[in-house]
């Protein structure tokens, strides 16, 4: 019989408790400070949970060493994973875009499913435990909580990274493999909302928009994308938004953000069109009627210097090709992103050089094993940062529960 410690019952720490659980010589028992499992996994993707991303095996992840985590998306697929949950009696769709769903759209059904796959005869979950100190002696883990006192052979550490400090984010994980003599990159937000300086964002708050977006630093191109973008009474959310502003606003210089509205019309098509609509007893609150939300449109009307209530008939060419200038190349000024509090995802962590991506077993104390997000690992929106807690979760797991040779 072979006694495993995890430590966290979010996506990471669950999966890495059915993997060892495959062993049935495999005594488990999953460690949870909050009183429930899952807690920030039920929130994610706006409760819909996005679990996956098709997409995963081609890359998509960020860290000191990006290609660290291929070999556990490699062994536990995105495919892979549609068949585990399938197993487990859960019903799974897969968007044009790759990002994969529960069939229900709700988050709720992946938590739960899993919570119902985890009552097994080896798995013993303990809630409202939180791990205040590890040590490692003779050949075994002593895990304390509050007054008790733990021994196991092997021990996982999935405590999740920092960020969503609200739903259980926390800096345990990285304050037990410190302890156990690991080392630590410096905790950034991502996945995370972004301020800007531009005073008129308050009259869009709420408004989504398809459109392509850039991030520039001292005008040189940062990352781009094209998607969905949200505004927000402060700034700029929205998946888009989220895959484009890692690492920005960080350090010094200027970061601006470049938004074209309308990515699949050109210029001049809009401008033919808006030239068109001079014809017509329209007011300029009602320019862009039909091609933009239209809350969008009279702001960005407005912003391009463009009086409201005034008869579009009597507009100058330069007036109209200043609106498209304003839809095609909108432009903030960005000030900071927002903090681990809002964030979704902890871009650093524990620096995965000191692990073996084949196992995910430290280099420096035999019998320790990490996965998901307390590592230096965190991926592109859309279903990745879910994939990698799969897959290194099941990794760690699965060798964890195994008998020595």
């Amino acid at each position: 019989m072979v006694k495993i410690g995890i430590i966290g019952a979010g996506a990471s720490g669950m999966a890495a408790a059915l993997a060892a659980a495959e062993n049935p010589d495999a005594e488990i028992t999953i460690m949870e400070r909050q009183a429930r499992v899952g807690r920030k996994l039920q929130a994610t993707g706006n409760g819909r949970c996005n679990l996956s991303n098709l997409h995963a095996l081609e890359g998509g992840f960020h860290g000191e060493d990006p290609e660290f985590s291929q070999y556990a998306i490699s062994m536990f697929s995105p495919e892979q994973t549609r068949i585990w949950f399938r197993e487990m009696g859960l019903f799974t769709v897969a968007e044009a875009s790759g990002r994969v769903y529960p069939y229900s759209d709700q988050a709720n059904s992946v938590v739960d499913i899993l919570r119902f796959s985890m009552e097994k005869p080896n798995i013993h979950l303990l809630t409202d435990c939180e791990v205040t100190r590890v040590r490692h002696q003779d050949g075994l883990f002593i895990v304390e909580s509050g007054g008790t006192k733990l021994e196991f052979q092997r021990l996982i550490v999935a405590c999740g990274g920092l960020a969503g400090t609200k739903l259980g984010g926390t800096m345990a994980g990285y304050k037990l493999l410190r302890s156990l003599g690991h080392t630590c990159t410096k905790l950034r937000p991502t996945l995370v909302q972004v301020k800007t300086g531009w005073r008129g964002i308050t009259g869009l708050k709420g408004v989504r928009a398809s459109c392509h977006a850039a991030i520039y630093h001292d005008g040189q191109l940062h990352r781009q994308s094209q998607g969905e973008i949200q505004f927000t009474d402060f700034g700029l959310s929205g998946p888009v938004m989220f895959e484009i502003t890692r690492d920005s606003c960080q350090g010094g210089g200027e970061w601006e953000c470049r938004l074209d509205f309308l990515p699949d019309i050109s210029f001049e098509e809009l401008r033919g069109e808006l030239l068109r609509r001079r014809t017509t007893a329209l007011l300029t609150d009602d320019l862009m009627t039909g091609i933009l939300h239209n809350r969008l449109g009279r702001v960005l009307t407005q912003n391009a210097g463009i009086r409201s209530h005034f008869p579009i008939s009597e507009l100058s060419e330069q007036e109209i090709e200043a609106v498209c200038h304003g839809v095609k190349e909108f432009s903030v000024s960005l000030t900071e992103l927002l903090g681990m509090d809002s964030a979704q995802v902890t871009a650093g962590g524990i620096v995965t050089e000191e692990f073996d991506p084949m196992t995910m077993e430290s280099k420096l104390v035999p019998g320790l094993y990490a996965c998901g997000e307390v590592l230096d690992v965190d991926g592109d929106c859309g279903g990745y940062n879910l994939q990698w807690a799969w897959s290194s979760g099941r990794l760690a797991g699965g060798h964890a529960g195994k008998e020595k040779q």
